[in-house]
């Protein structure tokens, strides 16, 4: 059997994240949504993404497949049933669809041609972009258990100050000296061969996935996760931060998600609540205008190859979409289109030719290949953004 997520109908409450990937490699907790999956189900997980992004993540499909939807979270009771689907069934709760069990890898599964099947247990769904960091202390806890159940930590140098040691895990090769770790309020997970240097006050939870650097003298409260090959230093709180992205020097990042390969500039700050209290209004692509989080915490969400200049400032709940350039002093407005250039005093089309050279350069410097595909993924949605540009 085949196992295959798909993104359903979040995909575009989830721009600009989704812009580049499947809703199903997003990273939330310690693994991104697929590799939640495949740890329940103890198979491979591929995902049915949109066309111009399934070159690079492919489907892997045959004759009998399990179509799950990607912005649900697993947990035993919801994979049991999903496991009893039959051929022909589709698992429901409520109004929304769960998974369904099809011949056909491309089937709606809210199509008339299914059975359906009512779940009875409660689910937990990645509905919107601010879920990403507001969910996060609930999806470190369910990660930090799974990844290390029956296992044994590997040794934390003498050197370091720990409260709740029971909670903290190293994994192999992973570099701790002369800090203080706190995982009273959340584990702490430190990934392969990561490296947090001297002098780092950190309170969990936290994640610091495989081959991620945090650098000396940085304040970090949870829950933030800092993605594989990340970097990082000043102040961060309940934040994550996705692969390849760099915050590594002074100044604020809080309740806010960066996407992959970007690099925030040294002392760039961002506000996460309103001067007068009020819930914060964050861009939706879906609606179209600024709609209500419910929070009165929301920092900065910023897709891929995003990058500011030093002494950069965001103001409460800003959006910025892929590859933009923002280095105009003063606050940028709260929404700005991908492939964006400039500020608070405007901004001009970042031109793809441009933009893929920025993006081959920063990728070689990490041993990563900028490829055709990673170009026809950009290219569309420099594309599909103009109408925000207009």
């Amino acid at each position: 059997m085949n196992h295959i997520l798909f993104d359903g109908d979040r995909r575009t409450a989830l721009l600009p994240f989704t812009y580049t990937r499947p809703v199903g490699d997003i990273r939330i907790g310690i693994l991104t949504l697929r590799e939640k999956w495949q740890h329940y189900l103890g198979e491979e997980v591929s995902c049915r993404a949109e066309a111009y992004l399934s070159g690079k993540f492919p489907m892997k499909s045959g004759a009998d497949n399990l179509l799950i939807q990607a912005s649900f979270f697993p947990d035993p009771g919801l994979v049991a049933a999903i496991r009893k689907l039959q051929p022909g069934e589709a698992l429901w709760k409520d109004d929304c669809v769960l998974a369904c069990r099809s011949e056909d890898p491309h089937a709606d599964p809210k199509g008339k041609g299914f059975i359906r099947r009512d779940y009875p247990g409660e689910t937990w769904q990645l509905r919107n972009t601010w879920d990403i960091f507001s969910m996060n202390g609930r999806a470190l806890e369910a990660d930090f258990d799974l990844v290390t159940a029956g296992r044994k930590s590997a040794p934390i140098s003498a050197t370091n100050r720990l409260v709740a040691a029971d909670r903290i895990f190293l994994e192999e090769g992973a570099e701790v000296e002369h800090s203080i770790l706190n995982a009273s309020d959340g584990p702490i997970y430190i990934g392969r061969n990561a490296l947090v240097m001297e002098g780092n006050l950190i309170r969990g939870g936290l994640a610091v996935c495989d081959h991620a650097v945090v650098k000396m003298g940085a304040k970090i409260y949870g829950p933030t996760t800092v993605g594989p090959y990340g970097k990082v230093c000043g102040e961060i709180n309940n934040s994550v931060i996705f692969g390849y992205s760099s915050k590594g020097h002074d100044g604020y990042l809080g309740n806010s998600v960066l996407g992959e390969w970007c690099n925030i500039g040294a002392d760039s700050n961002n506000s996460n609540l309103k001067n007068n209290y009020a819930k914060v209004r964050l861009w939706n692509y879906e609606t179209r205008r600024f709609d209500p989080t419910g929070l009165q915490f929301c920092g900065l969400m910023m897709g891929d190859h995003s990058k500011t200049a030093i002494n950069t400032m965001f103001n409460t709940g800003t959006v910025i979409g892929v590859n933009c350039n923002i280095y105009v002093p003063g606050f940028p407005r709260n929404f700005v289109p991908s492939f964006s250039w400039g500020g608070a005093s405007g901004f001009s089309t970042y031109q793809p030719a441009k933009a893929f050279e920025a993006a081959r350069v920063m990728m070689a410097r990490r041993g990563v290949d900028f490829t055709e595909e990673d170009a026809r993924i950009l290219q569309q949605v420099f594309d599909d953004s103009a109408q925000w540009r207009k």
